[in-house]
């Protein structure tokens, strides 16, 4: 999964009381990591798991469970109900076991800072520690975190053996299990068990869908750099990605269909509109439209509306607005991107995040990798300038 997830919806397409629902469940979960695991834990916080809240509370039949929290920078400093319970440790939990899970990757692989003995050391230790509160937890709630892993284990030994040639969906069958398994543990800790079955659908579609949305994102970057990218190594044909994210995001829709709900409002808007929408815009930004030919030899940008000719074959080729139009001069954007290592990287991304800017600096620079992104209340496909929140 992406750090900040593939989910990104705005006040537009969030309208009447479903952004409030999810605001809270994204701060439930931000304060069920800080109150299990600790204030380092919240740097697990992420747009997909709280997917996972939102599930069980639109199956329970008390509905949401909320508290009245603190004030918070992402609010405007405002109190708010954020979502209590089962269904936020479970996103906790599963959120956690993720983000060590990426540590410990980077620690295998030696990644920029991780190379270093101190750091990985270090690195490793808090990677375990996260690994086992988080099964700990998993453990409570009746979810085998320990199968997550076995799981998710078996994406290098994929990796390893796909080449030319290879289907695509192969690299994608270990993500989509894990996410299958998440998503079917939410019907039990509802108490609906006849939902496991096309929920599990529904997060093995999601899964797939969002390890080829990150293959897309990364792929100019990976293929300059030589990393291992799934779309590269398989040599498979960006309309055939596209095709298989477009179908998968009906399978979801489906799937959602087959299962009950006591209020699924905000469950069909993250996992059907939102969802088709993170499609939109990650093929959009990396310059690849939709039922195009692609020449064989590689994937080639689309036209854009405009009058706008500017080189739009890399995702991150937009220009970084003057430093000094923002209220928050730091970190600046640099050019070529200045990349930080993983602590430091977390550092930038903590500060940013209080300080508003990965909410309302668009672009900001990205903590780890330094290349523009798009701001989290600006990042929708639609021509709206709904951006009213005043953290910044």
């Amino acid at each position: 999964m992406h750090v900040f997830g593939i989910l990104r919806p705005c006040r537009h397409s969030l309208p009447h009381d479903l952004a409030t629902q999810w605001l809270s469940h994204l701060c439930g979960l931000c304060l069920a990591l800080r109150d299990d695991y600790g204030q380092a834990a919240r740097l697990a916080t992420n747009y997909d798991g709280l997917v996972v809240s939102a599930l069980v509370a639109a199956q329970t039949d008390t509905g949401r469970q909320t508290r009245l929290a603190g004030p918070c920078p992402l609010r405007g400093m405002r109190r708010a109900p954020v979502a209590v319970g089962a269904g936020a440790r479970l996103a906790a939990s599963v959120s956690l076991l993720l983000a060590a899970t990426t540590v410990a990757d980077h620690v295998a692989d030696r990644d920029g800072v991780y190379g270093k003995a101190l750091v990985r050391g270090a690195a490793s230790r808090l990677s375990r520690h996260w690994a086992a509160d988080a099964h700990d937890t998993g453990r409570r709630l009746g979810f085998d975190s320990g199968l997550l892993l076995t799981v998710l284990d078996r994406q290098r030994e994929v990796e390893e053996r796909v080449g030319p040639g290879s289907d695509l969906l192969e690299v994608t069958a270990p993500t989509e299990e894990a996410t299958g398994d998440v998503f079917a543990s939410t019907a039990h800790l509802a108490g609906r068990p006849g939902n496991e079955a096309p929920l599990r659908e529904a997060g093995r579609l999601f899964g797939r869908i969002a390890h080829l949305l990150d293959a897309v994102e990364d792929l100019e970057a990976d293929r300059a750099s030589g990393t291992w990218n799934p779309i590269v190594a398989t040599e498979t044909d960006l309309a055939r990605v596209r095709e298989l994210c477009d179908d998968a995001v009906l399978g979801v829709r489906l799937a959602l269909a087959d299962a009950e709900f006591t209020d699924d409002r905000l469950v069909h808007a993250l996992l059907v509109h939102e969802l088709e929408r993170a499609v939109r815009r990650v093929f959009a930004q990396a310059g690849y439209g939709g039922g195009h030919h692609r020449d064989p030899g590689g994937p080639q940008p689309v036209d854009h509306p405009g009058g706008d000719h500017a080189d739009r074959s890399s995702p991150r080729s937009r220009k970084v607005p003057d430093q000094g139009s923002w209220c928050c001069t730091t970190p600046k954007a640099s050019n070529p991107p200045r990349r930080r290592g993983g602590f430091e990287g977390c550092a930038v991304a903590l500060f940013m995040t209080c300080t508003g800017q990965i909410c309302c600096r668009d672009p900001y620079p990205g903590p780890w990798t330094g290349e523009p992104r798009d701001a989290w209340c600006t990042s929708c496909d639609c021509d709206c300038n709904c951006c009213d929140c005043d953290c910044c």
